[in-house]
């Protein structure tokens, strides 16, 4: 009789982590639940919808059902050290960071997967829509989604050959609506509830600012908003306030709707135009990660994605070093963002990506 491996899944209380443990049982995987206990100020530990009380007391009452094992591991400390203090950095050299990039790099897919390992585990799963492929040569790929609305293969891009070879995502081949319906199948409680939109540590209502002005206070520093032409427009409290293609919270009286184009660090001015006056031919992306584990021959074409949320736009990849790369677009593209990842593809293949540094070299 051939023994099912051992597979972990990382338990959130939610839909997804929840149909992922189920549909595992129900493939004859031998299951254990894991919750990663999460750092949360202490004004928004009440509604950290990754860990909540609540969420912990859904995700064991999950694993109650499905008759498996569940745990939860304390991730406050590393959570903090390599997330939190990532987000409140990057805001305060007015970057905007993307915090789930990190989370899934070094706490999901290292710290959690490290004790998932040494516990016994063969595997890892997580309720990512995302899947994983393999090439001619038999090199692990991480693939798009079949449901692309809820593709996650964005955050995912830091995987590394090791980490694919011990990684499961057992949502990938199905659409949200069939995840769902699934959900009830199994009786789950959390068949219908919500998915969470927000930031884990900031809190429900989502708002950044009121985050960085308490733990990072340095992050107010009032200066002007210009034009294109340095014509004065009005006063904001802090680059960091603000993202590239922000329209909403500028506070500025104008005829037509204006948008953030940049900010100028070094004379702590926020630019902002019009929309048709923003865009760029390339990005330059540092912290470059190749999921094959071999650094491209340049220069080749591909497709990026600048953003969790844009669609993808082609253009040339040219290698500048082990670490960097730049981007060529066919066409202007707005809205590039220094802190925002630049994600790779060819067709539904992630082939990895990088940070972005900056649209001008």
């Amino acid at each position: 009789m051939i023994t099912k491996p051992v597979v972990a899944v990382a338990m959130s209380g939610g839909v997804d982590s929840s149909v992922a443990a189920a549909l595992l049982v129900e493939q004859g995987y031998r299951v254990i639940g894991m919750m990663l206990r999460l750092w949360s100020g202490p004004e928004t530990e009440r509604t950290n919808r990754c860990c909540t009380p609540d969420s912990m007391a859904m995700a064991r009452r999950v694993a109650s059902i499905l008759s498996i094992p569940f745990y939860v591991l304390d991730a406050r400390q590393i959570f903090f050290d390599s997330v939190v203090n990532s987000f409140i950095n990057g805001y305060t050299l007015n970057r905007t960071p993307n915090p789930c990039i990190i989370c899934n790099q070094i706490v999901r897919w290292g710290f959690l997967l490290n004790h998932a390992l040494a516990t016994g585990a063969d595997y890892l799963a997580t309720g990512h829509y995302a899947r994983i492929t393999k090439d001619s040569e038999h090199i692990l790929q991480l693939s798009r989604a079949v449901d692309l609305s809820k593709d996650q293969s964005y955050v995912l891009h830091g995987f590394t050959q090791p980490q694919l070879k011990h990684a499961l995502f057992p949502l990938g081949e199905y659409t949200k609506h069939e995840i769902r319906q699934m959900a009830h199948e199994y009786n789950l409680p959390v068949a219908d509830r919500p998915d969470s939109q927000d930031l884990c540590f900031i809190g429900a209502d989502g708002d950044y600012r009121r985050f960085l002005t308490h733990y990072a206070p340095q992050s107010q520093n009032p200066g002007l908003i210009m034009d294109q032409k340095g014509n004065v427009l009005g006063n904001h409290e802090g680059l960091a306030f603000f993202t590239i293609g922000q329209r909403k919270g500028l506070r500025i009286s104008s005829p037509a709707p204006l948008y953030v184009l940049a900010k100028d660090t070094h004379r702590n001015v926020l630019i902002v135009g019009a929309r048709e006056g923003s865009g760029s031919d390339h990005l330059v992306a540092d912290h470059a990660n190749w999921i094959d584990g071999h650094v491209p021959a340049s220069p080749f074409t591909a497709s990026v994605k600048i953003r969790y949320t844009s669609h993808d736009v082609s253009g040339v990849v040219s290698i500048i070093n082990d670490n960097s790369f730049r981007f060529e677009f066919e066409n202007l593209v707005p809205d590039i963002t220094p802190g925002q990842a630049a994600v790779l593809y060819n067709g539904d293949i992630c082939l990895g990506g990088g940070i972005i540094s900056s649209n001008d070299l």
